[in-house]
């Protein structure tokens, strides 16, 4: 995809990044069988505290003795101690990097949050997590669960935005597009649009973006 690196949706918010022989598992759920066509994870990052983003079962299946997991305080702390020693914590605004010899990866920090009064209860300031990955000279942006906020709005360079769009938990697609409108990246692939009254409207999430500036790609990818 963006120069051999390959972003593969598995389902809903869950999805695998590989380059060049390494893997990122992203909110990895759904049982080991789910990544049967995937490498071991070297690196697992988990945006919140929620089952469909964290599941202790499959990390415990999946992780490995190299692998490093990546998450915020909050979701540490519903970790079993055999899956804390490896785990290292990020806080919104903040990076660590990771080097070898095949790759080098920075991962930064996005606070994720509700701003609808009715939707705080979900995902309260301070809590979860998005990131963005520097890649191979590559910026990729995964929102996790959150609506239109300020610092998605400011984020600059972006080359993939992985964005939410999902009712009642996260935001409706024309905040979404909104928010994409203002920081502009490259390429965004809406993810995580499975709500309680069904799947989001991608295609005129598409439209949105599409009429305001045609320079945005949109990129469907099949999650569900």
């Amino acid at each position: 995809m963006e120069s051999d690196i390959k972003i593969a949706p598995v389902e809903h918010g869950t999805l695998v990044i590989s380059y060049n022989g390494y893997n990122i598992y992203v909110d990895p759920v759904g049982g080991p069988e789910a990544f049967k066509g995937f490498g071991p994870p070297n690196f697992i990052l988990i945006t919140d505290i929620h089952g469909d983003h964290l599941n202790v079962e499959t990390l415990e299946a999946i992780n490995t003795a190299n692998t490093i997991i990546i998450g915020p305080k909050a979701v540490k702390e519903k970790l079993p101690s055999s899956l804390q020693g490896n785990f290292t914590t990020l806080f919104s605004g903040l990076s660590r990097g990771f080097s070898t010899s095949k790759m080098s990866l920075d991962i930064e920090g996005v606070a994720m949050y509700n701003l609808r009064e009715e939707a705080k209860q979900y995902h309260p300031k301070g809590r979860g997590l998005g990131y963005i990955l520097n890649l191979n000279g590559k910026r990729i942006y995964i929102s996790g669960d959150t609506e239109d906020t300020f610092e998605m709005r400011h984020l600059k360079n972006i080359d993939v935005a992985l964005v939410c769009m999902n009712l009642p938990y996260t935001m409706t697609v024309e905040s979404a597009a909104s928010a994409v409108l203002d920081f502009k990246p490259k390429k965004v692939l809406p993810y995580h649009y499975r709500g309680t009254n069904g799947l989001s409207d991608v295609k005129r999430f598409k439209q949105l973006v599409n009429n305001g500036n045609s320079r945005i790609k949109v990129v469907q990818l099949q999650w569900y």
